[in-house]
């Protein structure tokens, strides 16, 4: 398994496996502590996993938590997803950068995304399985989101949004999010 850092947005991995391919299927590894380990990352600080089904054309997030905020390792278990991190972190050197991937279940890749950067997805295939590991529990009263469409985020959203959460509808702008945040 490869890593490799992202660009455009400091602190931020990609985790490139190496599927093993045959007439059967493939065999990927998904997780390595000694890989994950050597990028700098403790693999025991991911205290949670979850994972979410959605249709094709689906936008979830996007997404950041205040407080401590969270990192995560994201991952497309099933199918394809346009996958979105914006840096919303005040004292990063990529402040407001945004990165987009293209995280599929053939590739197998994982993106890590740093506490205080924001995330969302796009879902390309019907379904699209998207995997998480989080480093902190869940706590509601953190959750932050940000209107998809904003244009100071200026996502190129490959598809029209066929459907989105009640919350993530009624998601402020960016502007308002990150007030949020401080």
């Amino acid at each position: 398994m490869d890593v490799i850092q992202v660009p455009g947005i400091a602190g931020a991995l990609l985790f490139m496996p190496s599927p093993h391919v045959d007439e059967r299927g493939f065999f990927s590894r998904t997780f390595d502590r000694g890989v994950v380990e050597k990028a700098g990352l403790d693999p025991d600080a991911f205290v949670q996993d979850s994972i979410s089904r959605s249709v094709k054309g689906v936008v979830r997030g996007m997404h950041v938590r205040s407080g401590a905020g969270e990192a995560k390792l994201v991952r497309c278990s099933y199918g394809a997803v346009f996958d979105v991190v914006v840096d919303l972190r005040p004292g990063s050197p990529t402040y407001r950068n945004a990165e987009y991937f293209d995280l599929t279940g053939e590739n197998q890749v994982s993106v890590y995304v740093p506490a205080g950067c924001a995330h969302g997805f796009q879902a390309l295939t019907d379904p699209a399985d998207v995997s998480y590991r989080i480093d902190r529990a869940h706590n509601p009263d953190e959750d932050v989101s940000i209107r998809f469409d904003d244009p100071d985020l200026g996502i190129p959203w490959p598809l029209p949004v066929s459907l989105m959460s009640d919350r993530d509808k009624a998601a402020p702008s960016l502007a308002l999010a990150t007030a949020r945040l401080s």
